[in-house]
């Protein structure tokens, strides 16, 4: 090994989504510190980086697409495109492999693992959801489904991401994986939250290590900011209940604003960041829609304008969303769901059993009257304490230090 250490990521997407960004963040922070970084992507474009390698192509795509749908087979397309893509990698050579996302009908992971088995070199492996330890879906929560835990089979959600039209194939696909991702000698798998770690330690993947490192954000740019937002809407006199998502599907929890819609005093007002026009149709009155920016001022004046910002998510890994509205000094009230109630304590949110809708209705009421300021501070700190992105993903660059000094 050189005196440089030498970083390879590989995720579906570079720059773009919350997984793309963080492996950009990574990669940054590597580059300020003179090391050598590179990005693998499956998909779209890549933004933020230069070093990248592009795995497969468009045709790859489509090709991985229709086999997912029709045979369940995801992850298992694009042979082509990953045997050429080995060939790069051992052309770089890189020190540390680190996997993100593998799922996205981009990457074959019986090309890769047995190839990572071969090489032989640290793997760091990040979850950003269940997918690498069942038969076909990335999130279980919302359903209740056990199945994971022994084998699956006959898939609930088989039409939920990545979706199969046609054919059931979750027994094999989990016993595969099961085989394939178990034996690799150097590898390190990363969670962003507590509640996935523990996940994973009941799974097949149990006997690797398992390390935390929450996701971060921008605090130079997640900030209480004054704007005209509130005059705009006219909202000078409304007590303003936040909620946003990228998609606002039944997972997301949007039935639960159209149920405090109704609860609500007439002082109050519901926004909703994400819903696209589909989702707008038959809203009750006092819900005011804005579409899905990826204009980041405009969001952090949103989310400085709100008194209270609701996550009524059924299942989440660690959701960004409560990290930033805490940073613009705005309470969060979640339920008691996957990794989302570990970003908050009692000084700066409430959590909220699952699906609760009264006692998010009375965590409301107790913000409305404790008043926004109460909590101000605390969120501001607690996001600065625990979420600065620089903080969160040198952990990462520790971990790599760690990784190679074993070698």
């Amino acid at each position: 090994m050189g005196e440089i250490m030498k970083i390879l990521q590989i995720n579906s997407v570079c720059g773009i989504g919350s997984t793309g960004r963080i492996a950009v963040d990574i990669h940054n922070l590597l580059m300020e510190q003179h090391f050598e970084s590179y990005i693998a992507y499956g998909r779209g474009k890549p933004l933020h980086c230069n070093n990248v390698i592009r795995i497969g192509n468009n045709f790859d795509n489509y090709i991985h697409v229709l086999k997912t749908r029709i045979f369940d087979q995801h992850g298992c397309g694009s042979k082509r495109a990953t045997n050429e893509f080995i060939k790069e990698v051992i052309k770089l050579d890189p020190d540390i492999i680190h996997l993100h996302n593998i799922h996205g009908y981009y990457i074959n992971i019986e090309i890769l693992f047995n190839f990572l088995k071969e090489f032989n070199k640290p793997v760091v492996w990040t979850f950003h959801d269940c997918w690498s330890f069942t038969g076909h879906c990335a999130y279980f929560d919302y359903i209740g489904c056990e199945k994971w835990k022994y084998g699956c089979n006959n898939c609930p959600q088989k039409r939920v991401y990545p979706r199969s039209n046609i054919l059931d194939n979750s027994y094999n696909n989990y016993f595969k994986k099961k085989e394939l991702f178990n034996g690799v000698n150097k590898l390190m798998i990363v969670t962003p939250s507590l509640w996935l770690a523990n996940i994973v330690q009941k799974s097949f993947l149990n006997k690797y290590p398992v390390k935390v490192i929450n996701n971060g954000i921008d605090l130079n740019i997640f900030r209480p900011v004054k704007c005209k937002f509130r005059e705009k809407y006219n909202l000078n006199n409304k007590f303003v209940i936040l909620g946003v998502a990228n998609v606002w599907d039944q997972r997301k929890g949007l039935h639960f604003f159209v149920e405090l819609a109704n609860k609500i005093s007439e002082n109050d007002i519901i926004i909703l960041v994400g819903l696209n026009e589909t989702k707008l149709k038959n809203l009750p009155k006092n819900i005011i829609c804005i579409p899905r920016t990826d204009n980041v001022e405009e969001l952090v004046e949103i989310y400085s304008s709100a008194d209270v910002f609701v996550n009524p998510s059924l299942e989440d890994n660690f959701p960004t969303t409560n990290l930033e509205a805490l940073a613009c000094g705005t309470p969060v009230i979640t339920f008691n769901t996957g990794g989302s109630p570990e970003c908050i304590n009692n000084n700066c949110g409430y959590i909220v059993i699952k699906e609760d809708i009264e006692g998010l209705h009375n965590s409301i009421e107790l913000i409305k009257n404790k008043g926004k300021i109460f909590y101000y501070e605390n969120a501001i700190n607690r996001a600065h304490e625990l979420f600065d992105k620089k903080r969160c993903f040198q952990k990462y660059i520790n971990l790599y230090n760690v990784l190679l000094e074993k070698v």
